[in-house]
């Protein structure tokens, strides 16, 4: 029963994703905005219910099920991927080099602005 209470707390914060989207014209997608919505209650919370535990383990542990599609997808469309390799290819390796460096960059501005005043330590 933990489980599906669980399961239908995160489709009520996608629900409340996808009405905010809705209501706001936000260029986001509406479950991204839900699960900003359910971050902001459990930190304001302050802890994780075990409905919830028990729905996020569970689908943890079958995440991989979701990569089916996916992969299904990539073999429907075999042929067009053989002929645009060369665009996708420039583009995995442009968007993973953006990645790679706004992430060490964030990484860099949070560091210094959470060191501010401490000492360092060597």
């Amino acid at each position: 029963m933990d489980f599906i209470l669980g399961v239908a707390l995160l489709i009520v914060f996608q629900l409340l994703g996808e009405i905010t989207v809705i209501l706001f014209a936000l260029p986001v997608s509406g479950p991204v905005v839900g699960l900003v919505l359910l971050l902001v209650t459990l930190i304001i919370r302050g802890r994780v219910g075990k409905q919830l535990k028990a729905a996020s383990t569970t689908l943890l542990g079958h995440l991989s099920l979701l990569f089916v599609p996916a992969g299904v997808g990539l073999m429907l469309h075999y042929q067009l991927l053989a002929k645009e390799w060369l665009a996708i290819s420039v583009a995995l390796v442009i968007g993973t080099v953006i990645m790679l460096v706004s992430t060490a960059a964030i990484m860099s501005l949070t560091t210094r602005l959470f060191s501010k005043g401490q000492p360092h330590e060597h």
